[in-house]
């Protein structure tokens, strides 16, 4: 399960949208979550009551459609993987959302089978025992 939060400075719903459909597609494409495993967090920022601070690091020039994406999930995924999903992010986001890859700015966080708690009150991936499953590699088909 990742958690998505996609945060832009003056988007409408209609970018929001985009770029959230970019983010839900490139996961799937590149580390195959599946279709509903879909949480996310689109927030516009006006720029008055609040804002997106960004630079140039690291000599990279930003504009105001920067676009910052944080996704936490469960840890496991090969470095190629991330490149390969932070690539897909910006080309996804450039073709749904007209956002310049330049600006857009990924962020993994990841985690533990423990650290997740989809609803109820359950930490769904603990065993009966009590303890985490041991976290075991990723597959296509696997859930984050």
């Amino acid at each position: 399960m990742p958690l998505v939060r996609i945060d832009a400075l003056r988007a409408d719903s209609e970018r929001l949208d985009a770029l959230g459909r970019a983010v839900h597609d490139a996961l799937g494409e590149t580390i195959g979550f599946p279709p509903n495993d879909l949480f996310q967090v689109l927030t516009s920022h006006d720029g008055v009551n609040s804002t997106l601070r960004y630079g140039d690091y690291p000599n990279v020039r930003r504009d105001d459609g920067v676009v910052f994406v944080t996704i936490t999930m469960r840890a496991g995924r090969t470095p190629a993987q991330k490149q390969a999903l932070y690539r897909r992010i910006a080309e996804l986001a450039e073709e749904y959302a007209d956002t310049e890859p330049r600006n857009v700015l990924v962020s993994l966080i990841e985690n533990a089978s423990a650290d997740w708690s989809f609803g109820h009150g359950v930490a769904q991936y603990v065993t009966a025992s009590g303890a985490a499953p041991p976290e075991a590699p990723p597959t296509p088909d696997s859930v984050g």
